[in-house]
């Protein structure tokens, strides 16, 4: 088995390392682990790519590869130059440093480079880690201890399909220690009502006028048995992507309406 691994959190991340443990296991004795990461970290990029400009990729070590560029980016380094002679069999993304659930979903670099490998018809999980008081000082260990078994069993039963938009998966392990987490779940993206980005101005030492972009919340629950909201309870959330943004239910009304 060949598994390609990334991250938005930068090729020196702690969470790739956990990541490319998982990934080895999964892999087996007779399999291939290979990274492409990027050079730098790229939280927030969504499912950008460096549309309007190369990037640098540089060999670290055998099968680990960075590129200066997005989740998205590496993704596509990897299928067309650097495995250029054989696809991988799955991509995994992260593990996130921070939770991708509820809204996160949309702006997470680790969900977009799940999200490419699926539009180039490669099976794609994104993982993310809770993070929070409750999880010890190993940050990751609920990650560690619970990803080769959950991520083997999404690999062999889950729902593969091959559609235009294919099915990927985006996983959240809660923010406790590995002997507190309570199972998996299966789960709809949730939203949490206050963790809008905002902007904070500031001046730099010149007088230049300066905005942060700040995040809301993270520890607001979403919507009951949604993604947030279990993963604040202590469970694994699951949750069944497509990167089709139609919203389906609305075309009938909507015709109806225009008319």
């Amino acid at each position: 088995m060949r598994i390609l691994i990334t991250n938005d959190d930068g090729i020196h991340a702690p969470g790739l390392e956990v990541l490319r443990a998982i990934a080895e296991e999964l892999a087996g004795p007779a399999g291939e682990v290979w990274i492409v990461a990027p050079a730098f970290e790229q939280s927030g990029v969504a499912h950008c790519i460096s549309y309007t400009r190369p990037m640098m990729i540089a060999e670290h070590a055998p099968r680990r590869y960075a590129a200066e560029g997005s989740p998205a980016d590496c993704v596509l380094a990897a299928l067309y130059d650097v495995l250029r002679d054989g696809r991988p069999d799955l991509v995994l993304s992260g593990v996130n440093s921070g939770n991708n659930s509820g809204e996160n979903a949309l702006y997470s670099g680790t969900v977009g480079g799940a999200m490419e490998a699926a539009l180039q018809g490669i099976p794609a999980i994104a993982l993310s880690q809770f993070m929070g008081p409750g999880c010890g000082e190993d940050r990751f260990e609920a990650a560690r201890v619970h990803g080769p078994a959950l991520i083997r069993r999404i690999w062999e039963k889950g729902v593969w399909d091959n559609g235009p938009y294919r099915v990927f998966y985006n996983v959240n392990f809660p923010p406790v220690t590995a002997d507190a987490v309570k199972g998996f779940r299966v789960a709809a993206q949730g939203y949490r009502t206050d963790s809008f980005f905002t902007v904070e101005p500031s001046l730099s030492p010149t007088g230049r006028r300066f905005l942060w972009i700040k995040g809301g919340p993270q520890h607001t629950a979403s919507e009951p048995g949604t993604d947030a909201a279990l993963n604040l309870d202590g469970f694994i959330s699951v949750t069944p992507m497509r990167a089709d943004l139609t919203a389906h239910e609305v075309l009938t009304d909507l015709e109806a309406a225009l008319a």
